[in-house]
């Protein structure tokens, strides 16, 4: 996990919002049906639609934030869900808590 890679990732307003939109799912997209939050997380429509950008830029977004493992995606037919890495959010507390 490269640091300044995740440190670039989370440089983002929008990203970050995604972030912490991806820890409540069930408060943040209450309108995805048969959500399964757990297992496979937010449909990349639901997020672009809350953010109000335009699905190009979320995808990106959504890269960026993907490779820095802060977020990890689960395809399903055409479509693609996104959830938050606990592993990767972890290993990031223990970056802070470590070397700053």
């Amino acid at each position: 996990m490269d640091q300044v890679e995740i440190f670039k990732a989370l440089s983002n307003k929008t990203r970050l919002q995604i972030l912490g939109w991806l820890k409540e799912p069930e408060l943040n997209f209450p309108e995805q049906p048969n959500a399964d939050f757990e297992n496979v997380g937010v449909c990349v429509g639901q997020i672009q639609l809350k953010s109000g950008l335009s699905q190009s830029t979320i995808s990106e977004y959504l890269s960026i934030l993907q490779r820095a493992e802060l977020i990890s995606s689960t395809r399903v037919g055409q479509w693609t869900y996104y959830k938050r890495n606990k592993e990767g959010l972890e290993k990031l507390s223990e970056i802070i808590h470590k070397a700053l």
